[in-house]
């Protein structure tokens, strides 16, 4: 599958992008390169490989939610700029 020179052209003008003729050679050549390596790619047997999202083997960072007690009221309000003595008070941001 090769891209013409208009295709680049065209995708050029819907993204707006103003390329000189040496640009739009120049592109035509580098994605007509990539093309050319997916279908390098697509030559090759993946039979039995199993899909991968990634490299390496991650597990999740997320630990169980554990239900502990949480901090008294009063020592959380304790160093509180402004409280009204239940929450928190901030400046009204609109």
């Amino acid at each position: 599958m090769k891209i013409s020179r208009e295709e680049v052209e065209h995708v050029a003008i819907l993204a707006r992008l103003r390329l000189s003729p040496e640009q739009v050679e120049r592109l035509t050549g580098q994605l007509n390169d990539i093309l050319a390596a997916m279908d390098k790619l697509r030559e090759l047997d993946t039979t039995g490989v199993p899909p991968t999202s990634h490299a390496l083997e991650l597990t999740g960072a997320m630990r169980e939610d554990q239900v502990r007690p949480s901090m008294e009221r009063d020592r959380a309000l304790a160093n509180a700029p402004a409280s009204d003595g239940q929450s928190f008070v901030v400046p009204r941001v609109i």
